[in-house]
């Protein structure tokens, strides 16, 4: 490889989502490409996807659930072979028309009789009308008269996760659309997990995942592939795909990096990892990746590699190596290119009916950074301490337009999600000035704080450069906990922010926790009166409430002390390391309050329930809240 320029390939392995590609791809295949570098990329976790959603992918379904003695077989894949021949002749169709493909058979689907319906059609029962408990059609309230479309996606939705259970039932225990094999990965402090499930006889999964890459490989003909790992559900994949590639092109130079890697493998020293990689990268791969292809043109030394783990070839043991060398500025990496990907591939799928809830999986998204890393910087439960938060870099409005409009050009979609930790309030009121200069129209959405710079007249601003939604985190909604937090806002602050981007036009969902340490019952309770009012006054149209968890980047799992509570022990770590045990000395089961929670905000986010008291959704005696019921109201001025 010495003296010329390698071809890369940059891989999307399985799972990450199935409405729009992961960027991590696009943006290194956009930022090589303005280096002069051969740099091509593939999405194998869509690929993955349609093979197994495919007529002969349930073919090999079926006879490979056919092997499973009766007594094995439960009663959703015993379904699934009875009713094949159905299942058969519906799934190229479904997936025509989630693709966008084939939007007339919509009037079938939504019929009720074409689609085989098995035990996630229960899930239908759900939506009843507040004002007509005993009604007919239960999709009619939810979706009112004209929204055929909506209905059949919805319901097209509820038969992919249907097929999900299947090969999870048949074939492999792990199959998620998503959250992959997870468990493998997440948190794991040895690799023996993942090296029993790699050196296990391949599921269908596996074979088709390995049929695929090898494609890819033969296709491009790379020197060296990237493989990027945005979460934990994607490593197991991740492996996967580099030992199909060792075992047949032993040369081929591969790379293993992305969000996983940058938070949880910053200890590594496990030597079986680099069976699979040559290199593992941290943090943003544009100056790593520089450095390392000049090592491989024989223009650099080992030891000149930058954020980089190897494994030593006569000890066998894993190194860390980083020369100190500038990231390459936000404004020099590049415009994202999406050039190789299968745009009209893409799955827009219908989860939830919420319209907040629905854009992170209906609809193919450009996705963009309006600035790396977060302005903030200070919330107590986040990786503050890591690059991709703690290092602030952004780019004039223009360039971002420019970035903007070369997108539009190259994939005729006008539709981005600004996927910031925080998008800045000045950056996005200049972001929205120059659209609106240029007359750009784009539909935008994205994650902000909500902070008291998003004034009435900046939300409307951006509603009319575009904005249709954002997302923020209100967290814990108790002022004593969000001071905690460092979080800068108070809860009355966060309704008028909220308030201002409704009246606007624009959607907004809130982020939500429970778990934080000291957070007493009497808290949670108090919280959930506080969203209860900012739905009721239509401040927020969409939630979701996730358990806290402690991490070793964060300020709570760096100074434990400071936050009342005692770290659990972590065993000798040589793989992943990120999520830590604490001791709470409340005791709260917060696990039994969070089922209460979450069943509140599914029936809140319908519009339902929203005048009960809160009590009703706890299955235990919880005390009565401490907060007025006209809290959010007189916060409003109402």
């Amino acid at each position: 490889m010495a003296d010329s320029s390698p071809r890369v390939l940059s891989v999307i392995p399985p799972m990450t989502q199935l409405n729009t590609p992961y960027p991590s791809t696009a943006y290194l295949t956009g930022f090589l490409r303005s280096r002069g570098i051969d740099a091509v990329q593939e999405d194998l976790a869509l690929k993955l996807v349609l093979r197994l959603l495919s007529p002969t992918g349930l073919d090999d379904i079926r006879a490979r659930a056919e092997t499973l003695a009766r007594r094995q077989r439960t009663p959703l894949v015993q379904g699934f072979l009875e009713h094949f021949t159905r299942y058969r002749y519906t799934v190229g169709p479904t997936i025509a028309f989630l693709q966008g493909r084939d939007p007339t058979i919509a009037h079938r689907i939504a019929s009720r009789t074409f689609l085989p319906e098995g035990p996630r059609f229960d899930t239908l029962d759900a939506y009843v009308d507040p004002d007509d408990p005993e009604g007919g059609d239960p999709l009619a309230w939810a979706f009112g008269a004209l929204g055929l479309a909506d209905r059949a996606r919805h319901l097209a939705t509820l038969y992919l996760n249907e097929l999900a259970d299947i090969l999870r039932d048949a074939i492999d225990p792990r199959f998620e659309f998503v959250r992959y094999a997870e468990s493998l990965a997440m948190s794991q402090a040895t690799f023996d997990a993942l090296a029993d499930a790699l050196a296990a006889s391949p599921t269908l999964v596996d074979a088709y995942l390995k049929e695929l890459t090898l494609e890819a490989i033969s296709h491009h003909r790379p020197q060296l592939v990237l493989v990027s790992t945005p979460f934990p559900g994607s490593v197991y994949g991740a492996f996967r795909i580099a030992q199909a590639i060792k075992a047949a092109h032993p040369g081929i130079v591969t790379v293993l990096g992305g969000g996983f890697v940058n938070t949880e493998l910053r200890e590594l020293s496990e030597p079986r990892v680099f069976d699979y990689f040559d290199y593992v990268t941290l943090d943003d791969g544009e100056r790593p990746l520089l450095a390392l292809l000049e090592h491989l043109q024989g223009k650099r030394g080992k030891s000149r590699l930058v954020r980089t783990f190897v494994r030593d070839a006569d000890t066998r043991t894993v190194r860390y190596i980083n020369l100190i060398e500038p990231d390459v500025p936000f404004a020099e990496v590049g415009t994202p290119t999406w050039d190789g990907l299968p745009l009209d591939g893409y799955l827009s799928v219908l989860d939830m009916l919420n319209p907040m809830h629905r854009l992170w999986s209906d609809g193919r998204w450009n996705k963009l950074t309006v600035a790396h890393g977060c302005y903030w910087k200070k919330c107590s439960f986040c990786d503050v301490s890591l690059d991709y938060i703690g290092r602030y870099d952004g780019a004039p409005a223009a360039l971002l337009v420019d970035r903007i409009e070369a997108i539009i050009a190259e994939t005729g979609q006008t539709g981005f999600h600004f996927v910031d930790e925080a998008a800045p309030p000045k950056a996005l009121r200049a972001l929205a000035e120059e659209l609106l200069r240029r007359g750009v129209a784009i539909s935008w959405w994205g994650n902000i704080r909500f902070e008291k710079s998003f004034t009435p007249e900046l939300c409307q601003l951006l509603a009319d450069s575009g904005c249709i939604a954002v997302s923020g985190g209100l967290e814990v909604a108790s002022d004593r906990l969000l001071k905690l937090m460092k979080k800068g806002v108070s809860v009355d602050q966060v309704a008028r922010v909220t308030h201002a981007f409704t009246e606007a036009g624009v959607l907004v969902h809130a982020y939500l926790m429970y778990g934080f340490p000291t957070q007493t019952v009497h808290d949670t309770v108090d919280a959930l009166e506080y969203v209860r009012q900012l739905f009721e006054a239509g401040c927020i149209q969409s939630g979701f409430f996730h358990r806290f968890a402690c991490t070793v980047h964060s300020p709570v799992g760096m100074n434990p002390q400071e936050y009342g509570i005692e770290l659990v022990p972590l065993p000798p770590v040589s793989f992943a390391k990120n999520d830590i045990g604490f001791i709470d000395p409340t005791g709260v089961d917060h696990d039994r309050l969070g089922k209460a929670l979450n069943k509140a905000l599914y029936n809140y986010m319908h519009g339902i329930g929203l005048d009960a008291d809160v009590r009703q959704w706890f299955a235990d005696k919880v005390p009565r809240p401490r907060v007025a019921r006209q809290f959010i109201a007189r916060a409003l001025g109402q």
